[in-house]
């Protein structure tokens, strides 16, 4: 009878140790994710609140409880963009929610940049900032001094493109980043050749943003930033749209005679020279444009009479006048067929 029971008890602890065994395996070695899944964990989540966010994903979902309870997640989770892949298993899910290991996120700043709102809008679309706090940094000469930057002139230091940062980086380890990109992309070629245009890196920055308000046609940047260096050189108020559109908040529909008379330093219809700082964000193309510009005579563009975003260039006030009257009849038709 002893020996029945000595057996009996060594089957049963047997069958508990394989029990153990196999949850261990399921819960450590064995994927538990039907596809892949982007967590994002908020501040104020809970455990139980991302568990309850992957219920759908997780083929065993008291396995993935198991594991949070064992790794103590309640206590130790860490906000973060978590990517989880089908592969992984419910242990390395709750370890990566409890270190912190995130998968860096892109934070892509492209299209038509204007506005200091656009800059926080799309900051904080994608990062965990808000964009209250980003507007605000935007504004803080204080802030911004720490980068050589000041509110108003702040958009030079932006430029488009994508970088990889944690989701959770805060409002400076965003600019920190910005700065350190901006200190990347002013090489010593491109140094040298802003001097070569007599124009400091600032000054090339005004002068894209302007190509920038002017076309969206990449092929088109450095014919137009000869055009505006040319007038430059010369002495001439560089009369640019975009500059006067500045002057409004980019309220325009179009901009007639009336617009012109602002009393703005951004006006350039009213003061000849360079805007004080960029009227936008210009994309790199643009900058690099204005270190290389196009060679030629071009004083005067306007819209192309196709109606295709290009432009009409010339070298006499006369030749652009004949554009220009190109231009308004093409137009004059196009309303009149649109009336029809």
């Amino acid at each position: 009878m002893k020996k029945y029971m000595i057996i009996s008890a060594a089957v049963a602890a047997m069958a508990l140790a394989c029990i153990f065994a196999g949850l261990w395996y399921t819960d450590n070695r064995h994927p538990n994710f039907r596809h892949s899944q982007v967590l994002y964990v908020y501040p104020d989540m809970t455990a139980s609140q991302v568990l309850e966010s992957l219920d759908t994903v997780a083929l065993r979902p008291r396995s993935l409880a198991r594991a949070f309870e064992k790794q103590e997640v309640a206590q130790k989770i860490k906000p973060g963009r978590y990517v989880i892949e089908p592969s992984s298993t419910s242990m390395y899910v709750a370890r990566m929610v409890s270190f912190g290991w995130q998968t860096p996120q892109n934070l892509t700043l492209s299209g038509t940049i204007r506005t200091k709102g656009s800059i926080a809008r799309k900051i904080s679309s994608q990062m965990m900032v808000d964009s209250a706090s980003v507007a605000s940094a935007l504004d803080s000469a204080e802030f911004l001094a720490g980068y050589g930057f000041t509110p108003e002139n702040v958009f030079a230091m932006i430029l488009p493109d994508t970088y990889q940062m944690y989701w959770t980086a805060s409002v400076k380890d965003i600019f920190d980043r910005f700065k350190r990109e901006y200190d990347v992309f002013w090489t010593k070629e491109r140094l040298a050749k802003a001097k070569a245009q007599r124009l400091s890196p600032m000054e090339v920055s005004v002068v894209a943003s302007i190509v920038s308000g002017e076309t969206l046609k990449s092929f088109e940047y450095p014919v137009i930033a000869g055009v505006y260096l040319n007038r430059y050189r010369k002495g001439m108020k560089l009369q640019a749209d975009p500059t006067v559109c500045f002057c409004w908040n980019y309220e325009l529909d179009r901009v007639l005679k009336k617009h012109l008379t602002i009393d703005s330093p951004y006006n350039t219809y009213r003061y000849a020279g360079l805007p004080p700082a960029p009227i936008n964000v210009p994309p790199k193309a643009c900058i690099d444009a204005v270190l290389d510009p196009d060679k030629h005579g071009y004083i005067y563009f306007c819209a192309s009479p196709e109606f295709d975003g290009t432009h009409r260039f010339a070298v006499s006030y006369s030749e652009h006048l004949k554009n220009a009257r190109a231009f308004q009849k093409a137009l004059t038709a196009r309303r009149k067929q649109a009336k029809s």
